[in-house]
């Protein structure tokens, strides 16, 4: 698209708790260029010019936890949620020894596209793929890059299949993370599954590693108390401490499922910037006990909100509102509302921002134009003043527009240069392959 990009006639949302309509927004060069009173920006020969008509204009969502692919390998279902964490685990390790490259760059093209058309702009992918894990790196890398959407990914790698798999993964991570650094659209991590999975080797030289490149990491940080008692009994130290001698908290640092964490390890993970990716949807049906984020509220953490893959962030935001008025209620969180526009627009921003080294969540001069416009016009009362009535409203309402680095990567609802129903064949028909291949292993 040549020429700056116009947003004519929008709602201006932003996550300091203001809405301004007939406001009007100029796109120039993948960054936020102006933003003024419609009436005041004229359009220029050379303009696209997109008439909002009054609809809400809000930064891109970021996924800041995903399984694109293996989350499609192993729906969930009520038998499955009934096992064990770690019953789960060997199933999906199972399935996952079958996925090849191919697999996930069609499984990848289908997730993203769900995606974009739910607001993500970006996504944190934890994915896993022993077989072949670095082509299955690079061939995300590729989809992203292709459908216009900003990723992070890193490998899953475990010790659970040996520890000669183990550090082929590693490596194959490792060498992926250095020739993508410098990429426009993604950020290449280190990425281990779980500590209970995971030994005191490989996390050495992950961390080393992460050091040397300069690069994040991806990890499930304490997914229940099993994972805690299986790190302490075999190691002598809890999870956090654990993560932290091997220097794998910090900036650019994303740990999912922060379940069983204490209130000191919650001011590390803290005084770390550690981005703590909540899935309260995703833990309430996984695991007994609901979403387990209290802890991490006692500090400033970095938070943010991830599906695992499954769902869109709406409907963990949802769940997370539910917790937050509970804890509110017994009087342990002073500011719900503030907290819920944390979670959804401040750690992940912050986090982007880290990533690309611009300003991120804000529609402000020099920020990143990663934008969504929402068939949503704010009625009078809610322009001035957000609450989680609008929040809630957005979860139902379409994703017009979505808007990544000032390009147009969905319009009225259409992912462009892609036919969302062709992916989700391709999709159906590689998992049944998949399935195939792996003897078609029961849930």
């Amino acid at each position: 698209m040549e020429g700056r990009l116009l947003l004519k006639n929008c709602a201006i949302f932003s996550p300091d708790g203001r809405v301004k309509d007939r406001m009007a927004v100029v796109v120039d060069g993948g960054k936020i260029a102006a933003v003024e009173r419609d009436d005041l920006v004229p359009v220029r020969p050379g303009d696209w010019s997109a008439a909002c008509d009054g609809r809400l204009l809000a930064p891109g969502l970021i996924d800041c936890h995903t399984h694109l692919v293996n989350a499609q390998v192993l729906p969930m279902s009520g038998e499955l949620l009934l096992r064990s964490a770690r019953s789960r685990h060997e199933l999906q390790r199972r399935l996952d020894a079958e996925l090849t490259a191919s697999d996930v760059e069609t499984l990848t093209a289908f997730g993203i596209a769900r995606a974009l058309r739910g607001g993500v702009t970006m996504l944190v992918e934890h994915l896993h793929c022993p077989a072949e894990p670095g082509p299955a790196l690079a061939a995300q890398a590729r989809v992203a890059e292709r459908m216009g959407i900003r990723l992070c990914n890193s490998h899953a790698t475990n010790s659970l299949g040996g520890e000669e798999v183990a550090f082929r993964g590693f490596e194959a991570n490792a060498a992926y993370a250095e020739s993508f650094k410098g990429h426009p659209m993604v950020r290449p991590a280190l990425g281990f599954h779980a500590s209970f999975s995971t030994e005191d080797a490989l996390l050495k030289r992950i961390g080393q590693a992460r050091e040397k490149l300069g690069v994040g990491a991806v990890f499930h940080l304490a997914e229940t108390e099993d994972d805690l008692t299986s790190t302490f009994t075999r190691h002598g130290k809890r999870i956090v401490p654990r993560l932290e001698g091997f220097g794998l908290l910090g900036p650019s640092v994303v740990a999912a499922h922060a379940r069983a964490v204490d209130r000191s390890e919650s001011d590390r993970l803290s005084r770390s910037r550690t981005l703590i990716a909540l899935g309260p949807r995703f833990n309430l049906v996984a695991e007994p006990g609901g979403g387990g984020f209290e802890a991490v509220l006692a500090h400033q953490n970095l938070l943010g909100l991830g599906t695992s893959g499954t769902g869109l962030l709406w409907g963990e935001l949802i769940c997370a509102f539910t917790g937050i008025i509970q804890i509110a209620r017994a009087g342990r969180l002073l500011d719900p509302d503030g907290f819920m526009s944390q979670i959804l627009y401040g750690g992940p921003a912050e986090l982007c921002s880290l990533l690309y080294g611009a300003p991120s969540g804000t529609i402000t001069p020099g920020a990143l134009a990663d934008l969504v416009l929402y068939d949503h016009v704010p009625a009078q009362e809610e322009v001035g003043g957000l609450t989680p009535h609008l929040l809630m409203q957005l979860g139902a309402v379409r994703a017009s527009w979505v808007i990544v680095g000032g390009k147009v990567v969905v319009r009225e609802g259409l992912v462009l240069g892609h036919d969302i129903m062709e992916l989700a064949r391709a999709a159906a028909r590689t998992l049944e392959a998949l399935w195939r291949r792996a003897g078609k292993p029961t849930a």
